[in-house]
C-alpha cells in the first residue's frame, strides 16, 4: 500500500483541480457579467465550452495512454490545464475567457480516466476497494466544496483566484506525477481508428450540448434539436465502428459482460442522483430560503464530510463482502434522503436539511467508488486503459441529461403549479411544490438503483494469460 501513496496523491491532486474548475465557475457567472459587460447567455459558454471540450478528448484517451505511455499523457494534460489556468485569470474579455476555458476542458478531459486506470493497476487486487475509495474522495468531494470556496474567492479576494488557485495544485501534480508515477509500456496500436477519433468527440459533444441546452432554455429550440440529432446519429454510426475495428478507440465489446453492463447503468443512476441533488439543493437554498452563496457552502459541508468518512468505510466493506451489499446500502440511504428532501419548504427547520443532506453523502460514499471498482473488475484487465474512458464519457453525458432534466422538470412543474393558482402570490407554494416532485423522481431513479443492485454477482477473475487469449471474455 506504501508504493502507491504518492502516485495515488498525484492523482488524486490533478483531479481535485479539474473537479473544482468543473463547479467553481458557476457561482462566478453574476461577476463575470458585471466585470465584462456580458450577457448571460454569453457568459454561459464559459461552463457549456468547458464542459464540451471534456467531453470531446475523454474518448481519445484510451488510445493516446496506448500510444505514448500513461505517464506522459497524463503530465501533458496537467502541464495543459494549469497553463490554461494562468490564461483564464488573464482574460481581458469574455470571448477570451471562454476560448481559454475550451482550452482547460481539453487538457482536464483525460486526468480523471488515465488516473483512475493508473491507480487500478497499481493496487493490489484485495485492496482495490480501499485504494480505490481514496481516488474517489475529490470525485464526491470537490463539487460540493466548489461553489463555497468560489464564493469566498470572489467576495474576499477577485474572481481570477478561481483559476489562479489551480496553479500550486497542478505543480503539485506535476511534480509528484513526474518522481513517482510508472513509467508504462507504449501498446504495439495496430491501427488507428480514425473513424472512431473523428465520431466519438462529435458524439459526446453533441449529445452533452443537445442536453445542456434542452434543460438551460428550451427542448424545442433548433439548438437543442440538431444537438441531439447529431449526437444520436453520430452516437449510432460509432457504435457500429467500434464493434467492426480490431483496436477501437473505446472498447465496447466489454459489454457483452453482464456484470459490467449492470455496474454502469448503476453508475449513471448513482451520477444522475448526485448531480440532482448537488444541482437543486443549493438552488433551494438560495431561492427558497434565501442563503448567500457562502451559506449554501457551509450548509452543504454535512454532505462532504459523510462522503469522505464513507468512501473509505465502503472501499473496506468492497474489498470484504464484495460490491452487492454496499451498493445496495448506498442506495438505500440515497433513496431515504432523497424522499425526505421532498418533504421541504420554506419553513422547513436547518435540522431537517442537514440530516438529509449528511445521508446522501454518506449514500454516495458507499456507492460511487464501489461501483467504478466492480466495473473495472468486471472488465479484461489489459483494457482497463481503454474501459475508464469509456465510463467517463457516458457518465458525462449522464451528468448533462441529469443537469438538463431535472433542472427542465423543476421549470415546467413551477409553470404548471403557477399556473394552477393564477396569481403571483403563489409563485413560492408553486416552486417548492415543483423542487419536491423533482426530488420524488430523483428518489424513483434511486430505487431503481436499488433494484438493479440485487442482481450484481462477483465478477469473475481471469488471469492475465487467459485474457491476452481471450481480450474480451464474455461473462454469464
Amino acid at each position: 500500500m506504501k508504493v502507491i501513496i504518492t502516485p495515488l496523491l498525484a492523482i488524486v491532486f490533478g483531479m481535485i483541480m479539474v473537479i473544482l474548475d468543473s463547479t467553481v465557475i458557476n457561482v462566478a457567472l453574476n461577476n463575470f457579467q458585471q466585470v465584462f459587460g456580458s450577457t448571460i447567455s454569453t457568459t454561459q459558454w464559459t461552463v457549456t465550452g468547458y464542459t464540451l471540450a471534456l467531453s470531446a478528448v475523454i474518448p481519445l484517451a484510451g488510445w493516446l495512454t496506448d500510444k505514448f505511455g500513461s505517464k506522459r499523457i497524463f503530465l501533458i494534460t496537467i502541464s495543459i490545464f494549469t497553463i490554461s489556468s494562468v490564461l483564464c485569470a488573464s482574460a481581458q474579455s469574455m470571448q477570451q475567457l471562454i476560448f481559454y476555458r475550451v482550452i482547460q476542458g481539453l487538457g482536464g478531459g483525460m486526468i480523471a480516466p488515465i488516473g483512475m486506470a493508473l491507480i487500478f493497476r497499481l493496487a493490489p487486487p484485495d485492496k482495490r476497494g480501499s485504494v480505490m475509495g481514496l481516488l474517489g474522495v475529490p470525485m464526491l468531494i470537490a463539487p460540493i466544496v466548489g461553489p463555497s470556496l468560489s464564493g469566498w474567492l470572489i467576495e474576499f479576494a477577485s474572481w481570477e483566484w478561481i483559476f489562479l488557485i489551480n496553479v500550486p495544485i497542478g505543480f503539485i501534480a506535476f511534480l509528484l506525477g513526474k518522481k513517482h508515477l510508472p513509467e508504462s509500456e507504449k501498446t504495439q496500436v495496430p491501427g488507428l481508428d480514425i473513424l472512431g477519433m473523428i465520431l466519438a468527440p462529435i458524439a459526446f459533444t453533441a449529445l452533452a450540448y443537445g442536453f445542456t441546452e434542452g434543460g438551460r432554455s428550451n427542448w424545442t429550440s433548433n439548438e437543442t434539436f440538431a444537438g441531439l440529432i447529431i449526437g444520436g446519429i453520430a452516437l449510432l454510426l460509432f457504435i457500429i465502428v467500434e464493434l467492426r475495428h480490431k483496436q477501437p478507440l473505446l472498447e465496447l465489446r466489454v459489454f457483452r459482460s453482464p456484470h459490467f453492463t449492470r455496474g454502469v447503468l448503476l453508475m449513471w443512476l448513482a451520477q444522475i442522483c448526485l448531480f440532482g441533488v448537488n444541482i437543486l439543493i443549493p438552488l433551494f437554498l438560495q431561492s427558497i430560503k434565501h442563503y448567500t452563496s457562502f451559506n449554501t457552502g457551509l450548509t452543504l459541508l454535512p454532505q462532504a464530510v459523510a462522503a469522505m468518512i464513507f468512501i473509505s468505510v465502503g472501499g473496506k466493506l468492497y474489498d470484504k463482502f464484495g460490491a452487492r451489499p454496499v451498493s445496495l446500502a448506498g442506495f438505500t440511504i440515497v433513496t431515504i434522503a432523497l424522499f425526505m428532501f421532498a418533504q421541504l419548504g420554506q419553513n422547513t427547520s436547518p435540522i431537517w436539511i442537514l440530516l438529509p443532506l449528511f445521508l446522501i453523502g454518506a449514500g454516495m460514499g458507499l456507492t460511487v467508488m464501489t461501483l467504478e471498482t466492480y466495473v473495472l473488475s468486471s472488465a479484461p484487465y489489459n483494457l482497463v486503459g481503454r474501459v475508464t474512458p469509456l465510463t467517463t464519457s457516458t457518465l458525462q453525458v449522464a451528468t448533462s441529461i441529469a443537469v438538463a432534466g431535472l433542472t427542465g422538470l423543476l421549470a415546467s412543474r413551477t409553470s404548471v403549479h403557477t399556473g394552477q393558482g393564477g396569481h403571483e402570490v403563489n409563485e413560492l407554494a408553486a416552486f417548492v411544490s415543483a423542487f419536491d416532485e423533482t426530488f420524488y423522481l430523483t428518489a424513483g431513479i434511486a430505487i431503481i438503483g436499488v433494484i438493479i443492485g440485487i442482481f450484481l454477482r462477483k465478477p469473475q477473475v481471469y488471469s492475465n494469460d487467459e485474457q491476452s487469449k481471450n481480450p474480451i471474455i464474455e461473462e454469464g
